[in-house]
């Protein structure tokens, strides 16, 4: 939707007032009546200097060769380099000024401003003057003579060129011609001071005269262009945006010269809607028992109150059903300057709300069990510490884990952990207040926000309340399911003042109770040392993992959705030590970002990565992970030209993966990192969407190259879960119209990738189709791959 009337108001608001009168004190900048707008005067009187600066310094040049040449030789050199070193410096000064006025007519110019320019002036007449005064005793009449055809030449051209900033032009006409005549009344030429004075008299009155003249047709200019402006501002927003229609009102909000589109709109012939009330036609059964909805009510007090507007969207009624309009206007004004309507564009942008809202809800939610997820958790937890500020009192933040989970997942299956969790979520919601939220974190994690904890009991309350309802036996598809819980929590502000750091308490809490074999509710303690030690040997060993060699790259195939030929492979770390032999990446990588060891190690995966590609297939791309703290490091452009120009690999054929909690950071750097990635010509996809954090704002303002649809989804809608389905075709159809490619993750079957290739996704990744797998494994691949050809 176009920014039409962006930052417009009333058409004649920001026009120049122009006084009845040009005094000729005003016109100097001597005094500043407050009958007129003249900050704004002033910036189109000085706005023409930049226009002929260069002009005149040409000028102004000419005009010192001319001088230098005529007393060589007459005057002793010392003199004249003298004074064309003061005057070449005095005329820098006036044309970095003048230059700097190049933006005046679009602002104000204030009166410092206009001193300064006054003092520069001032020196550089100075200077012209000097000539005149000390070179005349070594010259003769021819020379005097000589001397005042440059000056009345200077004089003439100033009043031409510089009668927009009059005072500077009087000041060096004033000073020249009165060391002329000076010089001429020593020499005894009495009469010809007398005609030079004459001159001058005539020069300052046709500069005041000239510099009304100029201001009167600027400004008048001025409000013409803006009028101008203001009547074709709707035709050209419409003509380069995706506008709809075009529609006016009067000064009585009725339609007037309804156009056929928006009587198409409204579903009624342009005669009907002709001279009826705007809010009326749109407003529906509302209109009857004014019960508008706030967007509607919105609109009528803009329109009551004349502000512009734009890209409102609006809650329409037409033909009995709701749709969304998106809407922008602005006041119009006749030729006396009074309101005569409002005119503007819309369009209807139901189908477009409706597929953000579904994809704004999976922002939010958990598409399982229906629970908040962590981005909405993280949130609320934000806003309850703010409540807890303002009002002195607590908080809890209570995480939960099944207990016996994953044996049920494995021995069962997927399907009968999923049932298993959407049950656990229900009993859940059952225990909740309107003083608590409860959500899904992940897997087989939970948590509950507590808005205010002031009576402890209640956490505890809580606690044992989950413990005891999530241990009762769960009967799903005729298997009677035991599982329990374990549950840590952690008081804020006391255990922690912000969300991060009371979060990661009330994990600690979690592997404690863990520890104590589940079942039981443990709070944080400032003593809970025992994951905390371990995380630091872990870290210890990580901190020398890559000068011993101990990281290595597996890589998975993504396949094309159409001919199942491997189009790329993204490259999956992994870390076998010694020490602690293989380390989960789960464990690993989120203990290297905390530590900032992820930079390095990102460092070494794109090297490594973009070395391995190179001996690939021409075309095949190679997928890198990045981090957040990665992205964000100053160095990470050049880290990614180093790998490129080290390894040989051409950019086009490395895509960036990174997600959206990348921005959720630091937005602005995030965009600025990729942006510099992308101009590389390397692509960037958007991973693991719909997670918990991505949302339609990011997708608008990065050209990504790929959006990955999160594995959840697709093992959703193999199980015709309709949400799933529903947001994967909304994502694919999201991603075609701004013409990025997508890849389904985590297809485990034939009649996955069938499912996925027929609803339109452009590529493939899953066990399906191979599993992460090491770089001989790849070259195996394709020599595979290349002996099939030649069979064939």
């Amino acid at each position: 939707m176009p920014r039409y009337a962006t930052g417009v108001s009333e058409q004649r608001s920001d026009l120049p007032v122009l006084p009845t009168s040009l005094p000729w004190r005003a016109l100097l900048g001597l005094v500043q009546p407050a009958s007129a707008d003249w900050a704004r005067l002033r910036g189109l009187q000085y706005a023409y200097l930049a226009t002929v600066v260069k002009g005149r310094m040409i000028a102004q040049a000419m005009a010192a060769i001319f001088v230098m040449k005529l007393f060589y030789g007459v005057i002793p050199l010392y003199l004249l380099v003298g004074w064309a070193v003061m005057l070449a410096a005095a005329q820098a000064q006036v044309y970095k000024a003048e230059s700097g006025l190049a933006d005046a007519e679009r602002r104000t110019v204030g009166k410092k401003e206009i001193q300064q320019h006054t003092r520069i002036s001032l020196v550089s007449a100075l200077c012209w003057a000097l000539p005149m005064l000390f070179f005349m005793p070594y010259g003769g009449p021819a020379h005097q003579l000589g001397l005042w055809a440059v000056y009345s030449m200077l004089i003439a051209a100033g009043a031409l060129w510089t009668a927009s900033a009059p005072l500077a032009c009087i000041l060096f006409t004033i000073i020249t011609g009165v060391a002329a005549i000076l010089g001429f009344a020593f020499g005894g030429v009495y009469d010809v001071a007398i005609v030079v004075a004459a001159f001058i008299a005539i020069a300052v009155l046709g500069t005041v005269h000239g510099a009304r003249t100029y201001l009167t047709a600027r400004v008048a200019e001025a409000g013409v262009a803006e009028k101008s402006e203001v009547v074709s501002l709707l035709l050209r927003e419409f003509e380069e945006s995706e506008a709809d229609w075009l529609w006016q009102i009067d000064t009585s909000r009725r339609v007037r010269s309804a156009s056929p589109r928006f009587a198409f709109a409204l579903g009624r012939d342009p005669e009907e809607v002709e001279g009826t009330p705007f809010i009326q036609l749109i407003a529906g059964e509302a209109w009857e028992t004014g019960q508008f909805p706030p967007s509607l009510h919105d609109l009528a007090e803009r329109l009551k109150r004349r502000e512009s507007f734009s890209n409102l969207i609006v809650k329409v009624n037409i033909g009995k059903k709701d749709r969304w309009w998106e809407l922008s206007g602005t006041p119009k004004l006749d030729d006396s300057g009074k309101f005569s309507g409002f005119r503007g564009v819309g369009s209807d942008v139901t189908e477009q709300r409706e597929s953000s809202e579904k994809i704004a809800y999976l922002a939010r939610y958990d598409t399982l069990t229906g629970l908040p997820n962590r981005m909405m958790l993280m949130e609320a937890l934000g806003d309850a510490m703010r409540y807890s500020e303002q009002w002195r009192t607590r908080c809890a933040f209570l995480m939960i884990d099944l207990d016996r989970f994953k044996a049920v997942n494995d021995s069962l299956g997927h399907q009968v952990g999923d049932k298993l969790l959407a049950m656990v979520s229900d009993r859940l919601k059952s225990l909740m207040s309107d003083n608590e939220l409860c959500g899904r974190l992940g897997g087989d994690e939970f948590a509950i926000v507590v808005r205010d904890a002031s009576d402890t009991e209640r956490v505890s309350a809580v606690a044992r309340a989950v413990i005891d309802l999530l241990s009762r036996p769960y009967e799903v598809d005729h298997h009677m399911l035991y599982v329990g819980s374990s549950v840590g929590s952690a008081i804020g502000p006391r255990d922690g003042q912000t969300v991060e750091t009371l979060m990661r308490n009330a994990d600690l809490a979690l592997y404690r109770a863990k520890d104590e074999g589940g079942g039981v509710h443990f709070e944080f303690e400032p003593s809970l040392h025992a994951d905390a030690e371990e995380r630091r040997k872990l870290e210890f060993s990580l901190r020398h993992a890559l000068e011993r060699n101990e990281l290595l790259l597996n890589y998975q195939p993504v396949v094309d959705a159409n001919n199942e030929t491997v189009v790329s492979f993204e490259a999956l770390l992994r870390w076998n030590s010694p020490e602690h032999g293989f380390v989960s990446p789960a464990k690993f990588i989120p203990l290297a970002e905390d530590t900032r060891l992820i930079v390095d190690i990102g460092d070494w995966v794109l090297n490594e990565a973009c070395r391995e590609a190179v001996r690939w297939p021409g075309g095949i791309k190679v997928a890198v992970n990045v981090s957040g703290e990665q992205l964000l490091s100053p160095n990470f452009a050049a880290s990614v030209v180093k790998a490129l120009a080290t390894s040989g690999l051409e950019p086009g054929r490395l895509e960036i993966e990174v997600t959206e909690s990348i921005f959720v950071r630091d937005d602005v750097t995030a965009r600025a990192a990729l942006e510099e990635i992308m101009a590389l010509g390397c692509g960037v996809a958007l991973d693991d969407f719909g997670t918990g954090y991505s949302s339609l704002g990011y997708l608008r303002k990065m050209r990504f190259s790929t959006i990955k649809v999160d594995r959840s989804f697709v093992q959703g809608a193999a199980k015709g879960n309709p949400e799933s389905l529903a947001i994967i075709r909304a994502v694919v159809a999201m991603a075609e119209s701004l013409e990025m490619t997508t890849t389904a993750e985590g297809v485990e079957t034939a009649a996955e990738a069938r499912m996925i290739r027929d609803m339109g996704c452009t590529k493939i990744q899953g066990f399906h189709f191979g599993r992460p797998m090491a770089a001989t494994d790849v070259q195996r691949v394709f020599q595979q791959a290349a002996a099939r050809r030649r069979s064939a």
